[in-house]
């Protein structure tokens, strides 16, 4: 076991599942990740071999098939996978962010509906707030929902669906003005819809269409896709808590655990990069002895071990705050933003750090590279991070004048 990121008082049981997931993403990952990855292929194989593991299901209550367990135990196998190859964590992730939603907001049928086909991963989640013209201001939605009888017919396009193609439902944030009258303020007037779909791509149901994927720079293997809808027909028993008005606050929910994953993606990749780096500086000589005898270098890995060491333990203790049913938003939104950008840093620090090799696909370092600015946006952009942190810090430290 390395020595850095390590992670005081676990249980038994969350140290057998990280030890079992370590060992897969040694076995079954990290071999394949940069062939798969360069060719852009779905990796079905490693995602058989996660249900297989049940990690569809891990933070699922056991009365619908899950394991139940913690926000931490869940972003310490995020870190695992991450150190893999990042696209397989998005894969899951997406997924655990609807379950998560479903686990806390949705009614009892909804719960009982989906739930125990999402633990065995026969259903697989997506979730979609972006819309091509509005980035990170998510309260100027314009897809929207209208009554019809006992349905809702969903008219809008939505962006950047991780798992858009393979995901079997969705769940959408649209607007909905049904019961809110005139100058409602905009949150208030937003419903999230959960949309059964047909994996594919192409028209996947009558008024729903996935188009193909969207070519990315890094991130590749999982499908990341637009969705368009067109007078698609949802009945109302699909409206998520079976209450409109309510989908901002069910979304920002399960946003803010997204963000202790992203953070914990974060780390997982600068581990890797650590690695990568740390190994490389001892078998590349240069004067007659390893680069890493070199004092320039050897204090490029005390920086990368640092920033790897805060970055898990900031990740830790907002995935820690979430599980005593505390608010989180600003330990999650500092965790996201650190863990990104020291991850962006380390793997930088490991592609000097290999010289010209970097630049060459047949390192590992050279993915990495091209994984790590994925992070920096998804889940709130650094900026957005900031903002978030700022105003809690004016609420926590207001000023008694």
């Amino acid at each position: 076991m390395a020595r850095l990121a390590q992670t005081a008082g676990l249980t038994d049981i969350q140290r057998e599942i990280l030890s079992t997931v370590r060992d897969f993403v040694d076995k079954e990952i990290l071999p394949v990740a940069t062939e798969l990855e360069h060719r852009d292929e779905y990796p079905q194989q490693i995602v058989d071999g996660l249900k297989e593991l049940g990690l569809f299901g891990l933070m699922i209550p056991e009365e619908y098939g899950g394991l139940g367990e913690s926000l931490l135990t869940y972003a310490l196998c995020v870190e695992e996978i991450a150190r893999g190859w990042m696209s397989v964590s998005g894969i899951i992730n997406t997924h655990f962010i609807v379950a998560y939603m479903l686990k806390q907001h949705g009614t009892q049928e909804q719960k009982d509906h989906f739930l125990p086909r999402m633990a065995a991963g026969d259903i697989r989640g997506a979730f979609s707030m972006s819309e091509p013209g509005l980035g990170s201001d998510v309260s100027a939605i314009t897809s929207k929902a209208v009554k019809d009888g006992d349905e809702y017919v969903l008219t809008g396009q939505k962006m950047w669906l991780t798992n858009g193609g393979t995901s079997s439902l969705v769940a959408v944030l649209v607007r909905s003005d049904e019961g809110h009258p005139e100058g409602t303020a905009p949150h208030k007037s937003m419903t999230t819809f959960l949309i059964e779909k047909e994996p594919g791509f192409g028209e996947v149901r009558p008024g729903l269409t996935i188009p193909g994927k969207i070519d990315k720079m890094g991130y590749k293997g999982v499908d990341t896709t637009e969705l368009i809808m067109d007078g698609l027909r949802i009945p109302a028993d699909r409206v998520l808590g079976g209450e409109t008005g309510r989908g901002f606050y069910q979304m920002m929910d399960g946003v803010e655990v997204g963000r202790v994953n992203v953070a914990a993606r974060g780390c997982g990749v600068a581990q890797r990069a650590f690695e990568l780096g740390v190994s490389y500086a001892q078998q590349r000589h240069t004067f007659g002895k390893p680069i890493a005898q070199h004092q320039a270098i050897q204090f490029k890995l005390a920086e990368m071990a640092t920033k790897v060491e805060a970055a898990h333990a900031m990740m830790v203790n907002a995935a820690r705050k979430k599980d005593s049913g505390e608010r989180n938003d600003l330990e999650a939104g500092m965790a996201k933003y650190l863990a990104s950008e020291y991850c962006k840093e380390v793997v930088e620090d490991a592609f000097r750090i290999h010289g010209g090799y970097g630049f060459s696909k047949e390192y590992e370092i050279e993915r990495l590279y091209r994984e790590a600015p994925m992070l920096l946006i998804g889940e709130g952009t650094a900026e957005i991070q900031k903002m978030i942190i700022g105003r809690r810090l004016l609420e926590e430290y207001r000023f008694q004048g």
